[in-house]
């Protein structure tokens, strides 16, 4: 009996530091997912903001100089937390990099409302659809091939 009840002490403990683990990495997705949707917003209201008389050179430097620190902090960030991948980090990441992607190509075209409410429904669509269909490595795989895609495309045409 008092070897069986150690054991079932043992584990109630690892689930717990378990479950600590999971709230933690939830905690960390939620942090980066309001980032990206106060930059969504801030990219929105600076585009719409800034004046037609300041020269698009400048503004072409800005915002390729933030899609590179951007794309530096997502592949650290992921490099850090790339041990406990599971499809439904993946999917957040994936939701993360295009999020940032529309807000800062919407920005240019459309007002803030269209931009923020077409991230949020391209985000539920994919995490949705990759649920059903892609594996896990087939959804870590798309993550940094998006990621080095999208680095180079911004750093490239923005």
């Amino acid at each position: 009996m008092c070897i069986w009840g150690k054991r079932n002490e043992l584990r109630i403990v690892q689930r717990e530091r378990e479950r600590e683990k999971f709230f933690e990495r939830q905690q960390m997705e939620n942090v980066v997912s309001s980032l990206s949707i106060y930059l969504s917003i801030y990219l929105s209201i600076y585009h719409s903001l800034v004046p037609h008389s300041i020269p698009v050179v400048e503004l072409i430097n800005t915002v390729s100089s933030l899609s590179i620190y951007l794309s530096i902090y997502l592949s650290i960030y992921r490099s850090l937390f790339i041990i406990y991948l599971s499809i439904y980090l993946s999917i957040c990441h994936l939701s993360i990099y295009l999020s940032i992607y529309l807000s800062i190509y919407l920005s240019q075209f459309l007002h803030i409302y269209l931009s923020i409410y077409l991230k949020l429904f391209i985000s539920i669509y994919l995490s949705i659809y990759l649920s059903f269909s892609i594996s896990i490595y087939l959804s870590i795989s798309i993550c940094s091939y998006l990621s080095i895609y999208l680095s180079i495309y911004l750093s490239i045409y923005l």
